[in-house]
């Protein structure tokens, strides 16, 4: 059995799936959630293969200085995925941005003190690279979001912006100081399938144009992308590369709202009315670069399709029951029975670890 690991976050989209390929890899997983008693969000976790033997649950908060102090003792390495993600709270500032801030500085201490951890992978975001005023064509590690401007402007998920941006500097600048072997993981739009049970928050944006949730539209007007698989297995191989360091951008596609929207509409036509025009978003609008260059010069390789991503995302979504089943209750006659070559094996393999465990009591 390896040392075991930390997951915050663990029964979120990104962090419950990070779980999964940990496990099946032979780690100890120590994962992390607020509310251990909510079997809302623990029975997915505990579900999954090998969890039996390998995982445990740990309460942990992010508004609680020292929370994570029993979690992190005696491990060798902390992947740091948990986030406060409300686009609707009442006051972001107290709610979102400040918790964010002092939960990744929390962990860091946490670390610190425990004096075995041996790396610490943080999950950034996008958001945290090209929200500005003047947009670029190309964006890579050394690009930082506009604070000012996200606060003065106050776009659709603008504290999420401000609270990523300003938590992974201030997590740079803990590891800089006490000596923390420190790795940022930068992802574009997560897409995918899940294993949580409620709608993830990049999904809402990912689907936005099939659900008309306007509000997202100009999020994904230059679409960045990434699969959750292939994000995850990102996570798992920056921890075991020595040489790594800094920040690495996770993304392995791009496109715009109208090339996504015009997938979706051949390959799920069931689907329903999905715009071909959308208000303010000029028809030849074009994609916007953001470069995993120094994440591929490592030699990692990413796994999926575009269309991939969205047929696995639906499905986890119309199995889940978040959005309508098709007419005739069979997702793959209404997908059209389009051909995935690429990657069919793996989504084998993902379809038959999600499959709920039978537990002997």
């Amino acid at each position: 059995m390896m040392s075991p690991v930390v997951v915050t976050g663990a029964s979120g989209y990104v962090g419950s799936w990070l779980v999964m390929k940990l496990l099946r890899d032979g780690y100890a997983v120590r994962a992390t959630v607020r509310d251990p008693t909510n079997v809302e969000k623990t029975k997915p976790l505990l579900d999954l293969p090998g969890a039996d033997a390998l995982l445990t649950i740990w309460k942990a908060d992010l508004g609680q200085d020292g929370s994570f102090d029993k979690a992190v003792a005696g491990c060798t390495a902390v992947f740091h995925v948990a986030t406060p993600m409300d686009f609707e709270s009442k006051d972001p500032e107290n709610e979102v941005i400040k918790p964010t801030i002092n939960g990744v500085l929390s962990i860091m201490r946490s670390c610190k003190k425990a004096g075995t951890v041996k790396r610490v992978v943080f999950t950034s975001s996008a958001g945290t690279v090209d929200v500005k005023e003047h947009q670029q064509t190309e964006y890579d590690e050394s690009s930082w979001s506009d604070v000012d401007f996200c606060r003065r402007v106050k776009m659709t998920g603008w504290m999420y912006f401000v609270s990523k941006t300003l938590a992974e500097r201030a997590a740079w600048e803990f590891a800089r100081e006490n000596g923390i072997d420190f790795i940022s993981i930068i992802p574009t739009l997560v897409v995918g399938p899940f294993i949580t049970t409620t709608m993830p928050p990049s999904m809402v944006t990912a689907l936005s144009f099939m659900t008309g949730n306007e509000a997202h539209y100009h999020i994904i007007k230059h679409a960045q992308l990434v699969h959750l698989d292939d994000l995850c297995a990102a996570h798992i191989y920056l921890l075991n590369r020595p040489e790594a360091n800094g920040r690495y951008i996770c993304s392995s596609h791009e496109a715009t709202i109208h090339d996504l929207a015009r997938m979706v509409r051949e390959r799920h036509p069931w689907c329903g009315s999905i715009p071909e025009k959308f208000d303010g978003i000029e028809k030849d609008v074009r994609t916007v670069h953001f470069s995993s260059k120094r994440l591929l010069d490592l030699g990692f390789e990413f796994k999926y399709t575009v269309e991939e991503m969205f047929d696995e995302a639906i499905r986890s979504c119309v199995e889940k029951k978040l959005i309508p089943l098709p007419e005739n209750g069979n997702v793959d006659a209404a997908a059209g029975a389009k051909d995935m070559v690429h990657g069919a094996e793996e989504h084998a393999r993902i379809a038959m670890e999600l499959e709920p465990k039978k537990k002997v009591k």
